[in-house]
């Protein structure tokens, strides 16, 4: 287990962090705005379409329920399956993955956003479960064979990796090139004085 934690990077600098219960409830709620705007939207052209009396109808809110969750549901596995992000993943820099660290296929990405049911049903202790485990991974990411990965703000540089006591940076810096210039052979030693 500790292999699938200590999965490098892209930059290759240092393991990703997994995700935990804090920062993907708040990945959630952003979500929750999303959707709840795509429903507002909903509501509104409806409205403009066949009139303010739309409200009224009998089964209008039903329609409206089956549509918010038919979005929830495309949002969700689309964001997951390409990019691994939502809009709210994006704002608190996390990423779903496959538990290889693979983006997620598309039919892991539906099973874990189906898995969201379960994950709710005892009180949210599925949900919770992020924030127990070494791992961070909730029910619905057993159950889908995914995790979520802290990733660095993009344009943010790796951070420097730490160096030996006593290790000079002078030592460890490679020199500052151009890309796609070659390298310089290595300079000869200077002689050594004379006594």
């Amino acid at each position: 287990m500790a292999g699938i934690i200590a999965t490098v990077n892209d930059a290759g600098a240092r393991p990703l962090r997994p995700a935990g219960f804090w920062i993907r409830l708040v990945a959630f709620l952003v979500d929750a705005v999303v959707v709840g705007l795509a429903q507002a939207a909903l509501v509104f052209v409806a409205s403009r379409i066949w009139g303010r009396e739309i409200d009224q109808s009998p089964g209008f809110p039903a329609l409206v329920g089956f549509f918010t969750v038919l979005f929830a549901c495309v949002y969700t596995t689309v964001a997951h399956s390409v990019t691994g992000q939502t809009v709210g993943k994006t704002l608190v820099n996390v990423r779903v993955v496959g538990v290889d660290g693979a983006p997620l296929a598309a039919g892991a990405a539906l099973l874990r956003w189906l898995a969201y049911a379960v994950s709710a049903l005892p009180l949210g202790m599925g949900f919770v479960m992020a924030g127990l485990r070494t791992d961070k991974r909730a029910l619905h990411d057993l159950l889908a064979g995914s995790r979520v990965d802290r990733v660095r703000p993009a344009g943010r540089p790796a951070p420097p990796r730490p160096r030996a006591a006593g290790q000079d940076a002078r030592e460890t810096a490679p020199p500052a090139r151009v890309a796609g210039e070659p390298i310089p052979p290595p300079r000869p030693e200077p002689p050594p004085p004379e006594p």
